[in-house]
């Protein structure tokens, strides 16, 4: 049995290694611990913006706390789901990337500091200017 893994021809080197070994660890319906930070951070920015408004026409300052909960399950449970469907089948980094690129292309001022100038903005038509067939490169000419 150690003499297949260890053949002559493979110099000991490790055939196998995980690729998923480095990725982030799913957390909570999809989303990374990272992603859930972010989410749980904006859904309760949300529920303190909607609760304080209420607590002041309900008078009952109880409000604020419940409805930043209670946002933050919602935003969890719907941005987890939303996420999800966004980012399968995408590599690890699409989402940054994605969050970055939008960024840069809506506020400019904005590209030094968000990484904008590793990213390729450009639009318009590439070429990899063969646009003709070389005949001397066909097959069975050489």
């Amino acid at each position: 049995m150690a003499g297949a893994l260890e053949s002559p021809s493979r110099d000991g080197l490790v055939t196998f290694l995980p690729h998923r070994l480095n990725r982030h660890p799913v957390v909570v319906r999809g989303l990374t611990a990272d992603e859930l930070w972010v989410c749980a951070g904006l859904s309760g920015a949300a529920g303190l913006v909607a609760g304080v408004p209420l607590a002041w026409l309900t008078h009952s300052i109880a409000m604020v706390p419940t409805l930043i909960v209670a946002g933050i399950g919602i935003g969890v449970f719907v941005g987890g789901g939303l996420l999800r469907r966004w980012k399968r089948g995408r590599p690890d980094t699409w989402l940054y990337r994605q969050l970055q690129w939008r960024l840069v292309l809506r506020y400019p001022a904005l590209a030094a500091h968000a990484g904008g100038g590793q990213l390729i903005t450009r639009s318009g038509w590439w070429s990899t200017r063969r646009l003709r067939p070389n005949p001397s490169l066909r097959r069975g000419t050489a």
